[in-house]
């Protein structure tokens, strides 16, 4: 039935929820598991924080990434503990739900499983959730956990 099967992952009950429900699916229909991790670039009003904190004197995005390779990392070994022989795991900066969409159509990912709430930010709140902008923006078929 599916054969690629997405996960946006980002450490979150509703993504670890997702991952399980994703992982029993792909086991079913011997489908390959993909995680992906996603971070946001900082804002100006971040950077202009960063600049009065000489304490912490790495580029913003470089500790971005560094955290959103861990969270991918825990959600492959987590995969791999819950019996996918060979998941993968990826990391991409940008708009949430947009680069999702994107990654699943590029990579012909025919499934994806998202949590119903992950770790968002007020903007969210305000605009909706990740989930929710997925659903409408997807070509594939999205499954809420």
């Amino acid at each position: 039935m599916f054969t690629s099967i997405l996960v946006p992952f980002d450490s979150s009950q509703g993504a670890e929820a997702a991952l399980a429900k994703a992982s029993e699916l792909a086991q079913l229909c011997d489908a390959g598991l993909t995680l992906l991790t996603v971070y946001r670039h900082h804002s100006l009003l971040e950077a202009s924080m960063h600049m009065v904190r000489s304490d912490q004197p790495d580029d913003l995005d470089d500790i971005m990434r560094s955290h959103a390779t861990e969270v991918a990392e825990r959600g492959k070994a987590l995969a791999a503990a819950s019996g996918i022989a060979a998941p993968r795991a990826f990391v991409k900066a940008g708009p949430v739900a947009r680069t999702i969409t994107c990654f699943a159509k590029e990579h012909g990912n025919d499934l994806i499983v998202i949590g119903s709430r992950g770790l968002g930010s007020l903007e969210g709140v305000l605009l909706g959730s990740v989930s929710h902008k997925v659903t409408s923006l997807a070509e594939t078929p999205v499954l809420i956990v």
